[in-house]
């Protein structure tokens, strides 16, 4: 039974938040919403959340010294190496437990945060490796699609025709021009584990999606789409609404890999044209500016139309598999 509305209130009546306010976020930003609803969804379950965070916007903003916001236990580590730290947690817990030092029958769940920055690009190698291992961890990703925390710099998530510092629109290129790195499906090409994306504009597909991780005996991760407000150029409310849009495009498809298994969570009646989409950000307005805009518009619409027609596939074909 998926986590509800009532386990989250009796929640937050009888305990502190674990992801608190007072964070020096910028007003809008939905990273604090990806931190807040999977604490909130662990402490619901039961569980005790131990939580490491990559050098980022999430971990500079929510850690300034002597304060935090972060009502749980915390480490901080460098921007490559999340999933290393938290998998070095888990297994001195295992052992620790298994030798009979830890004198606690707590359900302890390890949780990671991570920008793209720190997870498509530099991370990634110690990524693979503790998914690779198969430590019982889930690494969350808040993916806003470039190096905000430094400003505004592309990586391996910024899509085509986006505007970037190290990738500009101008006269000889429109922005950068490769497509996003598919990294849900780089994790789950590994074996046993859970993989799945998510966007602030459904909390409770996120929710879930976060039950399954933790429940899940071994890595997940969970991509979560999380516009960054100042270099996404929108408005400050906007971001769930950015990111619905971004379902109901194709460019942002809700769906999960459980070892192996796709199953598409959200499959919207009507879609609507990419081209809505890029023209409710503002860091596409100067692409939508450049002579070859529309050949960027058309490449981007055929990628997202074979894309969720590949999805579709992978799920009839993988719908009647063994689960090991």
């Amino acid at each position: 039974m998926p986590v509800n509305m009532k386990q989250l209130i009796n929640l937050v009546e009888k305990e502190d938040w674990p992801f608190t306010q007072g964070h020096r976020l910028c007003p809008g930003c939905n990273a604090p919403m990806v931190a807040k609803w999977t604490t909130m969804t662990a402490k619901a379950l039961g569980y005790e959340p131990v939580v490491g965070a990559a050098t980022g916007c999430l971990e500079v903003s929510s850690t300034i010294y002597p304060f935090t916001a972060w009502n749980i236990p915390y480490i901080h580590n460098a921007f490559e190496n999340v999933a290393a730290t938290i998998s070095g947690a888990e297994a001195a817990y295992r052992s620790l437990k298994n030798r009979g030092k830890l004198k606690t029958d707590k359900p302890i769940k390890f949780i990671a945060f991570g920008g793209d920055g720190g997870t498509y690009d530099i991370g990634l190698q110690s990524l693979s490796g503790a998914v690779e291992r198969g430590h019982d961890f889930l690494y969350v990703l808040y993916d806003n699609e470039g190096y905000m925390n430094t400003g505004n710099q592309r990586s391996g998530s910024t899509p085509p025709g986006a505007d970037a510092t190290t990738e500009p629109v101008g006269k000889v290129k429109t922005g950068k021009v490769q497509f996003k790195k598919n990294i849900v499906e780089i994790v789950g090409a590994h074996e046993n584990v859970y993989a799945a994306t998510a966007s602030t504009s459904d909390p409770f597909d996120f929710m879930a999606k976060v039950e399954k991780g933790l429940k899940h005996k071994g890595p997940a991760f969970i991509a979560v789409l999380a516009p960054c407000v100042r270099f996404w150029r929108i408005p400050e409310s906007s971001g769930p609404k950015i990111t619905k849009l971004a379902v109901e495009t194709k460019y942002w498809p809700l769906y999960e890999i459980d070892r192996g298994v796709y199953k598409i969570t959200r499959k919207p009646r009507n879609f609507k044209p990419i081209e809505e989409y890029i023209r409710s950000i503002g860091r596409f307005r100067k692409a939508l500016q450049h002579p070859e805009y529309k050949e960027i518009i058309e490449e981007m619409q055929k990628y997202v139309d074979t894309r969720w027609e590949r999805l579709l596939k992978l799920e009839e074909a993988t719908k009647d598999m063994y689960l090991r």
